[in-house]
């Protein structure tokens, strides 16, 4: 805790002094995403799929945690185990959840154990946009990039004094508020933000699971609740004309009641942390250089707790920080073209109740892009090559191109490779590991066809990926790299504003199959992953009242590689009402679920009926 201690108080300090002055306004990025390229870079320039969602998108949806937020949109589907705060797997593309990388402001986040982000975990109220890039991006951030990269950006600072308030109320004694402030002078800014959430939740879990390995396996009937406390503060100060300098804190504590495990209990204490600091140098209008660390740590304390007793004892404890450090330095070398290059360095520590052989690990990589704009046509090509001490070296690389071809229409057609490599679990977790795995290798293809107008846009998408590597167990249980994945898919989106209703459309179409040869799941749909899905959004104003729906669905699934435990398709709906009661001052309904719809994304696993909530919200104007 003393480096977190030091972090926060670096943040504070390069902030604090940004608020007395004055500072232009940061530029708009609705359009623009930094993650595709690791660069600015319009979306319609793009030559890869990107999504961005704003705060305002965030803020009208009435969304309470991400996967609320997320579901339905292209090329993403979840599976969560019992309601809010309960472990939720996020596949993009088809890809196993622990093959997408986690951003955080620049920081890669994941629980260094299990290669999965805690998406659960991170809330909404500290979330400005979030950047979704569907596709292979190894070749500029190296491991677990298969699937694509979903870079979260927390709240950051307008132009002059600006507050926020959120207060919510709802079904299953859902309680909830958000609060903050941000000021942008001349030379400095600072942003902070406080969030409380807690619910009584949902029974999570059914029943005890006929047979090993399926559901929970104790029977509690009861209502499995779910608390979360969070802060963020980030800050900056432009040292000179050309140098500038900003850090940011997150930290997010959670409690979490589940159905019992013979294994990991009932009740989990979690907290999620990433710290960052960044010194940006604008040498000239063709060179930038920046420098950057961070940190994310992944705790989780597991007890067995016996409500009739009131007792609480110690089960498990998995705590992971990551470390990491980047350099980078963008070149414009001539009108329309420029190379970016830099290394990446990563740090990984376990420290837990279970006693692994190896506990930490180091990686280097080094990377370089070319992008070039040549009238209509737009060219994209980058390399990687990644040094782990534990798996050696391993080198990634894409390339895309992208056509205009008048009236707002564009083709674009990328290929790349992606890596993920091994876990702690995967290579050192007692009784059930391989030290000889090797890294999981993918290969994609993506064609596109977008049309982009003033008040209406459509993308199409088609990509192939291909995964080899895979880790799995052999007929004789042992962890081996042996299977393999062929993913086919097909994702359309679409925006209309027509006579005052704004129409967001969202469809995917998957195909991920086992391709392991000689396996009996040869040619099985891969677990838990939906073959279609969608979603729609209608929204229309009238003055100072907005009316919203929301629905969305997706086919049904399989739990499990043998594809003999089936789960149906299911369709929500929801319904928003908001009112602007003046400048600053609204207020929030939202019925979740109106029809009641009964369905699970894990066998076992309950989701929420029909729910309620109220909020009263504040935004001022800046000052």
């Amino acid at each position: 805790m003393k480096l977190s201690y030091h972090t926060l108080s670096l943040a504070l300090a390069l902030a604090l002094p940004g608020v007395a002055a004055a500072q232009n306004a940061p530029t708009e990025l609705d359009d623009v995403t930094v993650t595709a390229t690791r660069t600015p870079i319009s979306i319609e320039n793009s030559v890869v799929p990107v999504q961005v969602i704003d705060r305002a998108q965030i803020d009208h949806s009435q969304a309470n945690s991400l996967q609320d937020l997320l579901r339905g949109r292209a090329g993403l589907d979840f599976a969560n185990q019992g309601g809010n705060g309960k472990i939720t797997s996020l596949f993009l593309r088809g890809s196993n959840s622990n093959q997408v990388l986690v951003l955080v402001d620049g920081v890669r986040v994941a629980s260094a154990t299990s290669g999965m982000a805690a998406l659960q975990d991170l809330p909404v109220d500290q979330i400005e946009r979030i950047e979704i890039v569907r596709g292979p991006r190894s070749s500029l951030y190296g491991s677990e990039a298969i699937g694509g990269v979903i870079q979260i950006f927390t709240r950051n600072a307008g132009q002059g004094l600006q507050q926020n308030l959120a207060i919510t109320a709802g079904s299953n004694n859902l309680r909830q508020v958000s609060a903050g402030f941000s000021n942008r002078g001349e030379r400095g800014w600072i942003s902070a933000q406080g969030g409380y959430q807690k619910t009584d939740g949902i029974n999570a879990c059914r029943g005890t699971a006929a047979g090993w390995g399926a559901g929970c396996y104790a029977d509690e009937p009861d209502r499995d609740g779910y608390r979360n406390t969070s802060i963020n503060v980030r800050g900056g100060y432009a040292l000179t004309d050309t140098l500038s300098l900003e850090g940011h804190v997150l930290n997010a504590d959670s409690f979490n009641e589940y159905d019992g495990s013979i294994f990991g209990g009932n009740e989990a204490d979690n907290r999620q942390q990433v710290y960052g600091a960044k010194l940006a140098w604008a040498a000239s209008d063709s060179f930038r250089l920046s420098a950057q660390v961070g940190r994310n740590r992944d705790q989780a304390d597991n007890y067995f707790a016996d409500a009739s007793t009131g007792t609480r004892s110690f089960a498990s404890a998995f705590d992971t920080r990551r470390d990491t450090a980047s350099v980078q330095g963008d070149f414009t070398i001539a009108e329309g073209q420029q190379i970016t290059a830099g290394a990446d360095w990563q740090n990984d520590k376990v420290t837990s109740s279970t006693a692994f052989d190896i506990d930490q690990r180091d990686n280097l990589g080094v990377f370089a892009e070319y992008q070039g704009q040549f009238g209509a046509h737009a060219l994209q090509a980058s390399v990687r090559n990644d040094d782990n001490e534990q798996f050696g070296n391993h080198t990634t690389g894409s390339l895309g191109y992208g056509f205009a071809f008048g009236n707002g229409f564009r083709l674009t057609a990328s290929a790349g490779t992606g890596f993920k490599a091994p876990t702690f679990n995967d290579l050192y977790y007692p009784g059930f590991s391989n030290p000889n795995l090797k890294p999981e290798e993918s290969k994609s293809l993506n064609l596109g066809i977008a049309q982009y107008a003033d008040n209406w846009n459509w993308t199409f998408n088609a990509y192939e990926t291909r995964v080899d590597q895979l880790i799995g167990y052999d007929s004789n249980f042992d962890l081996v790299n042996v299977a393999e994945a062929r993913i086919r898919g097909a994702e359309l989106t679409g925006y209309l504003s027509l006579a005052g209703f704004d129409i967001n459309a969202q469809a995917s179409f998957t195909d991920p199959r086992d391709h392991t040869s000689g396996a009996a799941t040869y040619d099985n749909l891969l677990a838990r992953r939906a073959r279609t899905s969608g979603r729609l959004d209608v929204d229309k104003s009238f003055g100072p009242l907005r009316l919203g729906v929301t629905a969305a669905g997706s086919g049904h699934r399989f739990d499990n590689a043998a594809n003999s435990v089936r789960l149906a398709g299911y369709g929500t709906m929801d319904v928003r009402v908001e009112y602007a009661i003046n400048d600053a001052w609204s207020l929030q309904a939202k019925a979740a679920n109106v029809f009641d719809r009964e369905y699970e994304t894990v066998a076992w696993y309950n989701q929420p009926g029909r729910e309620y909530q109220l909020t009263l919200r504040y935004n001022s104007k800046a000052n």
